[in-house]
């Protein structure tokens, strides 16, 4: 019950907290104006006038497994189609629990690193023996101490049934849905300040039936939970709807129930103006995913006019084989500027960007306990200097962490602990993890 203050911060992304925030039983409980003191006396004092303080960035769409797979030689030079069709076969031959348990700590680890806080991971790869890959992220989020939306993805049409993915990594219906009924059971914790919650993700509308859609509709509304799918990525996927389901994936989705305020969706690219208005209307959210988009040559994401509809916008690093880091620092960075080419300089702001990557992220994953230095909310805080030579010379901090290239968070507190110092993760061995995490990914590059 000890209460910290976070004193004299170089620059602080919130309203009134010139000098500074308090922190008690892990939450933000004073926000300390310039020139003021705290209004009690506190137990601890940190002194952050060399930081840049924002709240802890909420990253909303990835695949951790994605990591063992990083710029694959069979893989690079392709847009998404090609690039599922190289790697379905390479991750169905190789992955196992240890191999999933590695790239899940590396991607967690790395996010953290990067001034994550909170991590939504779209996992919908079930070869036989993983079928408890969630329960692993469990584990692995709850030993490096990082909230996490547990998001159970699924794919149940595979290459026998028309969909891209090989016969081996895909699952039947209701086997995917007994154990999203379990894992809600286990996992959901609703509550503020909870660590873990879980979401339903089938993965995409050419990947599961329209039945696995409906009934995982449904399962959320039983237990009050978020749903999640890719969505417009690509103009592959509006031509794959239009050939075998006669209709847009807006269209599709709306049709199984799934055009609601419970619902975000990853990348959400090629939506025509009808259709940016709808999802307005509706209140859903869109994982932007600036890096993966310009990987792959997806397009652009029209951030500006989906929250003026009234969407919601977050951001997400996604696969760390489509971008191919797990850094979200670099992905506000990306978002800026992939944004101000769609728009232009004056209207999207840094401002913009850290928006996407904290209170619209939170949103998107139906919270708002996290995402803004606010009293009363959670204490999770990413802290940034200013000492490398990229920065010299930059006037503006907030800015400065943007438009000069941070990509690795001094200190990261989550629920009022520091879970990074010095720029390294607390009780995390980062060069044993690269050696392991290392030697595990080899045996997806041998497969060639």
């Amino acid at each position: 019950m000890s209460r910290l203050w976070i004193k004299s911060p170089l620059s602080i992304l919130a309203e009134g907290a010139g000098n500074g925030i308090v922190v008690e039983n892990g939450q933000i409980v004073e926000l300390v104006a310039t020139g003021k003191q705290p209004s009690a006396p506190t137990d601890e004092t940190f002194d952050a006038s060399a930081h840049v303080v924002l709240p802890g960035l909420i990253n909303t769409h990835h695949h951790f497994f994605q990591t063992l797979t990083r710029a694959h030689p069979d893989a690079i030079n392709k847009e998404l189609f090609p690039w599922l069709k190289a790697l379905y076969p390479v991750w169905a031959a190789n992955m196992n629990p240890d191999a999933f348990r590695m790239a899940t700590r590396l991607a967690l680890t790395e996010l953290l690193m990067s001034g994550c806080t909170c991590a939504s991971d779209h996992q919908y790869l079930f070869p036989k023996g993983l079928e408890n890959a969630i329960d692993i992220q469990m584990e692995e989020a709850e030993a490096l101490g990082i909230r996490m939306t547990l998001t159970r993805g699924s794919m149940s049409l595979s290459e026998k049934d028309g969909g891209l993915p090989p016969d081996s990594i895909v699952q039947d219906d209701d086997d995917i849905l007994a154990d999203s009924e379990r894992l809600l059971n286990r996992y959901h914790d609703p509550s503020p300040g909870a660590q873990f919650q879980v979401a339903l993700a089938p993965c995409a509308p050419f990947t599961v039936t329209k039945h696995l859609m409906r009934e995982s509709a449904a399962l959320a509304d039983k237990y009050d939970c978020r749903l999640h799918t890719h969505l417009a990525e690509t103009e592959d996927e509006n031509d794959y709807c239009l050939e075998h389901y006669n209709c847009r994936p807006l269209d599709y989705v709306e049709e199984l129930g799934w055009l609601s305020d419970r619902v975000w969706l990853a990348h959400g690219i090629h939506f025509n103006d009808d259709e940016v208005e709808r999802l307005g209307r509706h209140k859903v959210g869109v994982c932007h995913c600036p890096t993966s988009n310009m990987v792959l040559a997806s397009g652009h994401c029209r951030t500006r006019d989906l929250e003026a509809a009234g969407a919601i916008v977050g951001l997400g690093v996604d696969g760390s084989a489509s971008n191919d880091n797990s850094n979200l620092m670099e992905s506000v960075r990306h978002a800026l500027m992939i944004n101000r080419l769609t728009y232009d300089a004056a209207s999207i702001t840094h401002f913009d960007a850290f928006r996407w990557a904290t209170e619209g992220s939170a949103r998107c994953l139906g919270r708002d306990d996290i995402g803004r230095i606010a009293v009363g909310k959670e204490a999770d805080l990413a802290l940034y200097t200013l000492e490398e030579l990229r920065f010299s010379g930059a006037g503006d901090p907030l800015a400065g962490l943007v438009l000069c290239g941070a990509h690795a968070a001094d200190r990261v507190m989550i629920k009022g602990e520091w879970k990074v110092v010095d720029k390294l993760p607390t009780g995390v061995d980062v060069a044993r993890l690269r050696h392991e995490h290392g030697a595990a990914a080899s045996a997806f590059v041998r497969s060639l």
